[in-house]
C-alpha cells in the first residue's frame, strides 16, 4: 500500500444531524476516488461505513467508522460519525483526531439540533469546518432558507463558495464563485461533471455572491485586503489563499452544494478537502504532559512516537481492535511502546488501515495517520501510547456523562453467567456505558445516553454475545432524613443463663444541612460508658441508618450525640452496645419528624423553538423547576431541575412532542424532600417490596 507522509494526509470527520446524508456522502467520495467500484446505498444496506447489523437494520449510523481514499496525491481518512443524540459521544471522539470536518446540512430542514452540537464539538477541538448543503435536489429544498438557517446558527463566517443551478428536481449544477465558472453534474450517479458558461439568469446572483465572498476572505490577510482595496476585486488564486487561511483558523467555513445520494457536486468537495483543510502538521502541537509537566507534542514524523486511542472495537475473531491517531513519530509492527495512561508496555503485533470493517495490513504508518492495531493486552479508548524514551501523556478524551439508566435482568442462569463478561466487552467499545450493582436496590444498573442507546446495547448483547436480558425501569434510590430533634435512650438487657447482655445509651438526634450525610459526637464526660464501647455505639447507628424508619431507605444528613448511658462490668459487650444504639436510633428517628428525600436531576433539553411551550408544560407536569432558557438559531435550550422518578419515561415523550427533533442530557444534581402528598405512595411501594419489615424489639 502506498505510503503517505504527514503533509499529504487529511483527517476529515463527516458530522451532522441524523439522516442528513453523511454516509451517502462517504459512499460517493469512495466511489469517485476509485476506492470502491460501485456507489453503495444506505437503503440497500451495503455501504462501507455502516456495516454493523444494527446500523443496516435501522438505517442509521450508530458507531463512527473509518474509510480512506486517495485524491490528488493525498490520503483522506474519512470518519463517518453518528448523527443521533444517543451516539454523539462517538462523534466527539472522532473530532478529537480530525483536522477537518464536513458539516452536513439538509436543504429541506436547515440546521438541526445535533448539527449544532457537532459544530460545537468541532469548535472545542479547533477543527476546521466546511459546510455541505445536501439534498438540494429534494422536494421543498431551498438554498436561501438553508443559508439563513446556517447564518442563524453559525454566523456570517459561513460563506458560500458556490450557488446552485436549479434546486429541487431541477438541480443540475453549481456556479463556482472562486473560478467564475459553472459546472453541470451528470444525473446518472457517475459523479461526472462538465464545465459550462454561467447561466444568464444567474449572473446577478453570481456577482452579488462573489462580492460577499471576496469581502469575507479579504479580511483574513492584510496583503490581500490591501490588494482588494486597490483593485476592487481579487483573483481566484488570491481568494483561495485567503480562504485557506480562514479555514485553518476557524474564521471561515466555506459552503458547498450537492446531492450525495445522486453523486452530484461531490468532486468539488473532494478537491476542497485537499486544498483547504489543514494537514495534521499544519495544526501545530498537541497538549500533553511529561512527568507531570506540560510537554506539547509536535506533529512530526521525526519526533518520538506518540498516539491516542480514540476507539476500541470488539471483534469475535480478531479480539480487541484499537483505532489510534499517530500524533508524532512512526509506528511499526513489532515495536514495543509504553501505555503511559496505565504505565505498562504493549507490543505492536499488527497494523492496518481500516476500510469499514475490512482491515488492510501495513508494516508502518506516519505521524498524522489513523491506524488500527489488534491484540493489545490492556489498552482502551482515550489512552496514550508513546515511545519508551519519551513517555508523554496526551490530553484524554472527555466523554459525556450517561443520561438514562435501566435495571438489567438476565433471562436465564446461563445468561447470568455470561452477562458480566459481555458487559465488560461492551464498555470497552463504548466508554459512555456504565454498569454497577446498586448497593441499595441490589439491581444491576446499566446507564447510557438514551433509550435508543440502551435498546441497541441490549440487541448487541444478544447478537454478539448470545446473552438475553430484560430491561426494567430502575428503582429510585430514595433516602430518608429527619427535620426535627429527638432525645431518646434504649437499654438492651437480656439474661439467658450464664453471661447476659447489657448496653444502655442516651442519644440526641438533630438534622444536618443537605449533603452532610452523618456526624457522630461522643459527649460523655466521666465513665458512664467506657471509651472502648463508644465505637460500637457509632457502628450500631451506622448499621441501623441503612434501613430508615419510613420506607427502609438509608437515613442521611443528621447528627447523633452520645451523652450518657450505663454499662455492666460483666454483661456489657460490643454487640450489646451496638444493639442498644441501633434501637435507640430507630426510636429517635421516628420522633424526629422523618421524611423522604428523592434524587433531583439537572436536565438540559434541545428542541425547535416553536415547541418550547409544549415542553415547558410537560416539565411542569413532572414537577420540574425551570432554571432558564437559551436560544441558538431556531433551537431552544431549556434548563431545568426535575425529580429523577419523573424522568424515567421522558425520552419517548420528548420524541413524540418534537417528532424526533429534540434531545436532552441529564445528570444527578442533589436530593430534595419528597412532597408530603406523594410520600405515602412511596412508603406503600416500599412495604410491598418488603423494605419496611419491623425488627424484634426488647
Amino acid at each position: 500500500m502506498k505510503e503517505f507522509m504527514t503533509e499529504n494526509i487529511r483527517n476529515v470527520a463527516l458530522i451532522g444531524h441524523g439522516n442528513s446524508g453523511k454516509t451517502s456522502l462517504a459512499s460517493a467520495f469512495l466511489f469517485d476516488a476509485g476506492a470502491v467500484n460501485r456507489l453503495t446505498k444506505v437503503e440497500q444496506g451495503n455501504t462501507i461505513t455502516d456495516y454493523d447489523s444494527e446500523e443496516i437494520e435501522r438505517k442509521i449510523t450508530i458507531f463512527t467508522a473509518l474509510a480512506n481514499l486517495e485524491w490528488n496525491n493525498h490520503k483522506i481518512n474519512l470518519l463517518d460519525t453518528p448523527g443521533y443524540g444517543n451516539f454523539l459521544w462517538d462523534t466527539k471522539a472522532a473530532l478529537r483526531v480530525s483536522e477537518g470536518a464536513i458539516v452536513m446540512v439538509d436543504a429541506t430542514a436547515g440546521v438541526e439540533v445535533q448539527t449544532e452540537k457537532g459544530w460545537s464539538f468541532a469548535a472545542e477541538y479547533g477543527v476546521s469546518r466546511m459546510i455541505a448543503i445536501n439534498k438540494i435536489d429534494r422536494e421543498r429544498a431551498s438554498f436561501a432558507n438553508t443559508m439563513e438557517s446556517i447564518h442563524d446558527f453559525f454566523g456570517r463566517s459561513a460563506v458560500p463558495v458556490q450557488i446552485p443551478i436549479g434546486q429541487e428536481a431541477s438541480f443540475k449544477g453549481v456556479v463556482d464563485l472562486i473560478k467564475g465558472k459553472a459546472y453541470l453534474f451528470a444525473a446518472d450517479e457517475s459523479g461526472k461533471m462538465t464545465e459550462a458558461e454561467i447561466p444568464a439568469d444567474l449572473k446577478g446572483e453570481y456577482d452579488e455572491a462573489r462580492q460577499a465572498l471576496v469581502e469575507m476572505v479579504a479580511e483574513q490577510d492584510e496583503s490581500i485586503m490591501n490588494k482588494y482595496l486597490e483593485e476592487g476585486d481579487l483573483s481566484g488564486e488570491d481568494i483561495m489563499t485567503a480562504l485557506k487561511k480562514g479555514v485553518a483558523s476557524g474564521e471561515l467555513a466555506p459552503v458547498f452544494i450537492l446531492s450525495a445520494a445522486k453523486n452530484m457536486g461531490v468532486q468539488p468537495l473532494l478537491d476542497a478537502m485537499v486544498s483547504l483543510i489543514p494537514s495534521p502538521a499544519q495544526k501545530g502541537s498537541l497538549s500533553a504532559t511529561l512527568g507531570g509537566k506540560e510537554a506539547p507534542v509536535k506533529v512530526d514524523a521525526k519526533e518520538p512516537f506518540s498516539g491516542i486511542v480514540f476507539k476500541t472495537l470488539s471483534d469475535p475473531y480478531a479480539g480487541r481492535i484499537n483505532l489510534l491517531k499517530i500524533v508524532s513519530g512512526v509506528l511499526a509492527v513489532d515495536a514495543t511502546v509504553a501505555n503511559t495512561s496505565r504505565e505498562i508496555e504493549e507490543k505492536i503485533t499488527s497494523l492496518a488501515f481500516p476500510m469499514g470493517k475490512q482491515l488492510n495490513a501495513v508494516e508502518k504508518a506516519y505521524a498524522g495517520d489513523i491506524i488500527a492495531t489488534s491484540k493489545l493486552k490492556e489498552t482502551l479508548t482515550g489512552e496514550t501510547l508513546a515511545a519508551k524514551e519519551r513517555q508523554v501523556i496526551l490530553d484524554p478524551i472527555v466523554f459525556p456523562a450517561s443520561s438514562i439508566s435501566f435495571a438489567l435482568e438476565p433471562k436465564t442462569r446461563q445468561d447470568e453467567d455470561k452477562l458480566s463478561t459481555a458487559l465488560v466487552r461492551i464498555t470497552e467499545e463504548d466508554p459512555t456505558v456504565k454498569f454497577k450493582r446498586d448497593p441499595q436496590t441490589k439491581e444491576l444498573i446499566i446507564s447510557g445516553n438514551g433509550q435508543l442507546h440502551i435498546e441497541i446495547l441490549v440487541a448487541r448483547l444478544k447478537k454478539k454475545f448470545n446473552v438475553d436480558v430484560i430491561l426494567k425501569p430502575p428503582k429510585i434510590a430514595y433516602l430518608e432524613t429527619i427535620k426535627g430533634k429527638a432525645d431518646v435512650e434504649h437499654k438492651h438487657k437480656k439474661q439467658t443463663g450464664g453471661r447476659g447482655q447489657y448496653g444502655h445509651v442516651k442519644i440526641r438526634l438533630e438534622p444536618l444541612p443537605r449533603g452532610e450525610d452523618f456526624e457522630f459526637s461522643n459527649d460523655i464526660f466521666g465513665g458512664a460508658i467506657p471509651k472502648n464501647y463508644v465505637p460500637s455505639v457509632e457502628k450500631g447507628i451506622q448499621d441501623a441508618r441503612l434501613k430508615g424508619v419510613l420506607a427502609g431507605y438509608p437515613t442521611v444528613d443528621f447528627k447523633v450525640s452520645l451523652y450518657d448511658g450505663s454499662y455492666h462490668e460483666v454483661d456489657s459487650s460490643d454487640m450489646a452496645f451496638k444493639i442498644a444504639a441501633s434501637r435507640a436510633f430507630k426510636k429517635g428517628a421516628k420522633e424526629a419528624k422523618p421524611t423522604l428525600l428523592e434524587p433531583i436531576a439537572n436536565v438540559e433539553i434541545y428542541a425547535p423553538e416553536e415547541l418550547l411551550g409544549d415542553i415547558m408544560g410537560n416539565l411542569n407536569g413532572r414537577r420540574g423547576k425551570p432554571l432558564g432558557t437559551d436560544k441558538k438559531g431556531k433551537i431552544s435550550i431549556i434548563k431545568a431541575q426535575v425529580p429523577l422518578v419523573e424522568m424515567l419515561d421522558f425520552e419517548p415523550t420528548l420524541t413524540s412532542i418534537t417528532g424526533g427533533r429534540g434531545s436532552y442530557t441529564m445528570e444527578f444534581s442533589h436530593y430534595e424532600e419528597v412532597p408530603g402528598m406523594l410520600q405515602p405512595k412511596v412508603i406503600e411501594a416500599a412495604a410491598k417490596e418488603g423494605r419496611t419489615q419491623e425488627e424484634e424489639e426488647d
